[in-house]
């Protein structure tokens, strides 16, 4: 089993390379949503993130986005990571956008 982490780790590492000093949103496992300038990961891909911040949804008050600064989010609670397209997201108005709040991952 240990071999499949190791390579399964490996291929990840090789994907995130390209994201770093590009701006990711990264969904954990509890549901939570960050949102940061990926600086650096391990082998067990815990990241790091800079000038990062929460994105909080809700159904009545919008996206409320909590400032965090660098971030250290542990590798064993990362279910996504995904680049963002900074032109779109600078166009979005957090305040009025509505959403259900992600649960989180069930296995």
């Amino acid at each position: 089993m240990r071999g499949i982490f190791f390579y399964e780790s490996v291929i990840m590492a090789s994907a995130l390379e390209q994201y770093i000093n590009h701006t990711v949103s990264i969904i954990t496992a509890d549901g939570r949503n960050f949102i940061g300038t990926l600086k650096g990961f391990d082998q067990t891909i815990n990241v790091i993130l800079d000038e990062s911040h929460e994105r909080v949804f809700s159904t009545t008050t919008g996206i409320e986005q909590i400032v965090l600064g660098l971030h250290i989010i542990r590798g064993d609670n990362i279910a996504v990571i995904g680049q963002i397209d900074e032109t779109i997201d600078s166009r979005l108005d957090f305040a009025n956008i509505r959403g259900e709040p992600l649960g989180p991952v069930v296995h």
